[in-house]
C-alpha cells in the first residue's frame, strides 16, 4: 500500500474511531457545547486529553500553512475544517493525503 492510500485509510479510521463515542453522545444529550466542554474538563485526566487535543490541532494548523506553499497542496482547507469538525485524528491523515497527492503530481 502507498503512503498516499495509506494516510487515506487513517483519515477514514481518524473519522470513524471518534465518532463511536461522539454521535451515541449527541444522541443522548444534544449538541449541548457546555456540557460538552463540562464533561471534557470534568477532572484533571480529561482536561489533559482535552488541552492535548487542542495544542496538537493548533500546531496542525500551523505545519499546514507552513508546508501547503512549500509542497504545493490543493484543498488546504479541508483539513482544518475536518480537525475543527472532527478531530486531529482526521485533520492530519487528511492533510498528509493532500501532501503526497501533491508530491505525486510533481
Amino acid at each position: 500500500m502507498s503512503r498516499k492510500y495509506l494516510f487515506l485509510a487513517l483519515f477514514i479510521v481518524g473519522v470513524v474511531v471518534p465518532y463511536l463515542s461522539f454521535v451515541p453522545w449527541v444522541m443522548d444529550h444534544g449538541l449541548d457545547i457546555s456540557r460538552l466542554v463540562e464533561e471534557l474538563f470534568a477532572n484533571r485526566i480529561s482536561a489533559f486529553f482535552g488541552l492535548d487535543v487542542v495544542v496538537s490541532a493548533i500546531v496542525l494548523w500551523v505545519f499546514v500553512a507552513i508546508e501547503t506553499p512549500r509542497a504545493g497542496v490543493r484543498h488546504a482547507w479541508a483539513p482544518v475544517v475536518a480537525s475543527l469538525a472532527i478531530g486531529v485524528s482526521a485533520g492530519l491523515p487528511l492533510f498528509l493525503y493532500l501532501r503526497e497527492s501533491a508530491i505525486e503530481r510533481t
